[in-house]
């Protein structure tokens, strides 16, 4: 079990990750980092047993995935199998298909995937529902994050707020971290910086978010792991991965 709670999002270096030797490069590079977990994305084909390798062999831990929600509701055993294989307990979702985009689709899909979810839960694993910014259009006074929230079931859906993109939504990164106590066991830490009137992502502590009450915060919802990503970056992603490690252990996340 890794000491530190500290992961990368290998969404991050998604152009390192293509081939089996592109991922075992990576998993080199991040744990020379310092970094002792990473959170599965955006990977070229590789098989479960070959990764499961590739992360043990160089002292690494998978803390959580990112999936397709069609293999969650269509295979959810695939999904538990695999995760068991990794040794991982955490499935997350990086977004809500199109066709749910809408006031009765937010709901709808908060109710069936609670479902999917329960299913997980049965083999062991929790279910996270991962935002952007679409999920705060409001839709008769409530967003579709709201919506999502209050209509799935509490015990079984979960979620995992990204800080970034709530602010690019014109939400509070802090308010809603609260609100999900009890039901985030996964945070996705990116930061926001301006150049002109363009957002951009930054690494941690190098953009405008209040990073000490974005952390209290975490800690008071019970944020089990803090997963650094950064969807692009003005650098080199392996850079940015280490920039975002270094501020976050200064900053006493560890």
């Amino acid at each position: 079990m890794p000491k530190s709670i500290l992961a990368a999002q290998l969404y991050t270096v998604r152009e390192f990750t293509k081939t089996p030797a592109d991922i075992a490069t990576t998993m080199k590079k991040v744990r020379k980092i310092g970094y002792e977990a990473v959170q599965l994305s955006a990977l070229g084909p590789v098989e479960p047993k070959e990764l499961r390798k590739m992360v043990d062999g160089e002292g690494l831990a998978v803390c959580a995935t990112h999936i397709g929600y069609e293999q969650m509701r269509d295979n959810p055993q695939s999904v538990i199998d695999e995760h068991n294989i990794l040794g991982c307990k955490h499935a997350a979702i990086g977004g809500l298909p199109g066709e749910y985009r809408n006031a009765e689709g937010f709901a709808k899909f908060a109710k069936e995937c609670s479902e999917v979810a329960r299913k997980l839960k049965e083999g062991g694993l929790t279910f996270s529902y991962h935002n952007h910014s679409f999920e705060l259009e409001k839709f008769n006074g409530r967003t579709g994050l709201q919506i999502l929230y209050e209509e799935s079931a509490p015990k079984l859906f979960n979620f995992e707020i990204d800080t970034y993109w709530i602010q690019h939504g014109g939400g509070d990164p802090v308010a809603w971290i609260r609100k999900m106590k009890g039901r985030m066991p996964l945070a996705h830490l990116k930061d926001m910086a301006m150049r002109g009137s363009q957002q951009l992502f930054a690494e941690v502590g190098e953009g405008n978010l209040n990073w000490p009450a974005i952390l209290d915060a975490c800690k008071e919802a019970g944020v089990q792991w803090y997963i650094i990503e950064q969807d692009t970056c003005q650098r080199d992603p392996f850079e940015s991965l280490a920039i975002s490690f270094r501020n976050l252990k200064a900053m006493g996340i560890d």
